[in-house]
């Protein structure tokens, strides 16, 4: 996973998790469900950086949990979601379809190997 429940809690407020994810209303957070969301979320991301990256990202940026966290929240609102959520939800996607076609490189401590061999070309030169 890209995030975890403390970072959902970091960004949102313990508060909103609770109202998110405790169904049975017994003042705290359903963790089980809150790491579903992020699971969700995680495999959401994959699907757009197994194109480039090796999966799974051991050493993700910081990027990779703000996007989690966004993608995770957006799916525990279940059809009530917010403007806002909505919205980053929305700019998530439109952040890894960017990672996903380069204009936006992962900082990796351990970059992705080649994904071919460098072209030769054979032939002569015409000037």
């Amino acid at each position: 996973m890209y995030a975890s429940v403390a970072d959902m809690v970091e960004r949102f407020g313990e508060i909103e998790i609770v109202e998110l994810t405790d169904l049975e209303h017994t003042g705290e957070i359903d963790s089980a469900k809150a790491e579903r969301a992020l699971t969700d979320a995680a495999a959401e991301i994959d699907g757009y950086l197994a194109a480039r990256y090796r999966l799974p990202v051991t050493d993700a940026p910081r990027l990779l949990s703000l996007l989690c966290t966004d993608i995770a929240r957006f799916r525990l609102q279940k059809g009530v979601s917010t403007e806002q959520a909505r919205q980053r939800y929305e700019d998530a996607v439109r952040k890894l379809e960017r990672i996903a076609d380069g204009r936006i490189n992962l900082p990796l401590a351990t970059p992705p190997p080649a994904s071919a061999e460098p072209v030769v070309r054979q032939g002569r030169r015409v000037f």
